[in-house]
């Protein structure tokens, strides 16, 4: 017998460490090469790491939420030389094997994760809430390529009743306070909120907005559709919208590049949706929106926000808006303060549309009215020029027959 010490590969984009998301086997358990031994997180993604050997593991090089070195130890496994002679192990670490989606995984920290001896192939956030639901993966059929399990799999293998063999969820603590660690997308979250507070000045302007006649138009479009078609909502002219508006103040479609001390001014518009997802707080990226009419746009919002939700975006399509909309639905109260999203300069929040009394002709009326909520960079957007923007949107918003004209 000897030992093999497996070393944090690197990840590529230049990483030079990276965070344990998740160990899959435990001290003492036998794996075979190419098993799936755990998941480490980049900025990016979320990555799996394979076994590069058969063996028994001997140590882990730490807990989830640690940060580990590239080529510093990460497991040891205990080996058969006779065993692994004819297979001519590798003295370079083997590179990663990057999963398709770059879903977030956050492992809780009260108990140490499970073994889990069948290979199982799968997303880390799918594993995460399996182990949240004390779901053993090895009993899940998977209906994705060779085998994966997919999100729907493993909702349909919960609704069914617990058998004999099912293990069951494990029991909540009786009384008392539970310890979680912030790691992977909630540390990423926190570390990106907290820059973004600390560096950005903040300066927030809040319009009302009568969408009486907007709310008519979407219903009216909507009743034109054949009974299977996906339905309009407001984010969709909300977001035509800014684009439109964003043609008279570019200043706003920026980003800062801080090492250069550079503002980079986009020509292109880069749409970024804030998504809540089972994982936290994502943004999908609609590309290309100034060149999309308001159906193409409705489109690309659901498919990238089901993406983030489901985690199926690829990581190229969690990065690199130019400006932000944040919506909260229908809980989106009456005035918000959105952080901005770094390395922009600006981010439109939407609140809740509600009925409100208000005066029309001389008369009160009932108006759907809806506030924006918006934050702006004071260093690089001028207070004016922020509400002048803002005033161009209600304006829209207001006539939207101006949609449809250039």
């Amino acid at each position: 017998m000897s030992e093999y010490i497996f070393k944090l590969p690197d990840l590529g984009e230049g990483t030079v460490e990276s965070e344990i998301g998740e160990w899959l086997v435990g001290v003492g358990d036998q794996v075979t090469e190419e098993d799936i031994i755990g998941t480490m997180m980049t900025d990016k993604a979320a990555v799996e790491l394979s076994s590069p050997v058969s063996g028994k593991v001997v140590s882990l090089a730490g807990e989830p939420g640690d940060i580990i070195a590239v080529g510093a130890a990460l497991i040891v496994f205990e080996i058969d030389e006779a065993a692994a002679a004819p297979k001519a192990v590798p003295k370079d670490t083997p590179p990663p094997r990057k999963m398709e989606t770059p879903a977030q995984a956050e492992a809780p920290a009260v108990q140490q994760a499970p073994a889990i001896h069948a290979k199982v192939i799968t997303s880390p956030a799918i594993r995460r809430m399996a182990k949240e639901a004390g779901i053993d993966l090895t009993h899940v059929p998977g209906s994705g390529p060779g085998g994966r399990i997919l999100r729907e799999d493993l909702d349909a293998f919960m609704k069914q009743p617990a058998t004999a063999g099912t293990p069951s969820a494990p029991q909540p603590v009786a009384a008392g306070t539970t310890e979680q660690k912030i790691i992977g997308l909630r540390r990423m979250i926190a570390e990106r909120m907290s820059a973004a507070n600390l560096e950005i000045p903040h300066f927030s302007y809040v319009e009302e907005i009568d969408i009486t006649e907007l709310e008519a138009l979407r219903q009216h479009l909507n009743a034109k559709k054949s009974a299977d078609a996906e339905r309009l909502t407001l984010l969709p002219f909300i977001g035509l919208a800014l684009i439109r508006a964003l043609k008279d103040f570019p200043q706003c479609n920026t980003t800062h590049d801080k090492e250069r001390n550079l503002l980079i001014r986009h020509e292109a518009v880069h749409l970024g949706i804030a998504t809540q997802t089972p994982d936290g707080l994502k943004v999908p990226v609609v590309r290309h929106g100034e060149n999309r009419s308001i159906v193409d746009l409705a489109a690309e919002i659901r498919r990238v926000s089901e993406a983030a939700r489901d985690g199926s975006a690829r990581k190229e399509e969690l990065s690199g808006s130019t400006i932000t909309i944040t919506s909260l639905g229908k809980l989106g109260g009456i005035v918000t303060t959105p952080i901005i999203n770094l390395p922009e300069v600006a981010i439109i929040g939407v609140n809740r549309a509600v009925e409100r009394p208000a005066i029309l002709n001389g008369e009160i009326t009932a108006r759907l009215m809806m506030n924006l909520s918006s934050s702006f960079d004071h260093r690089f957007v001028d207070g004016y020029d922020a509400a002048a923007m803002i005033q161009s949107i209600k304006e829209m918003l207001e006539h939207p027959a101006t949609f449809f004209v250039d």
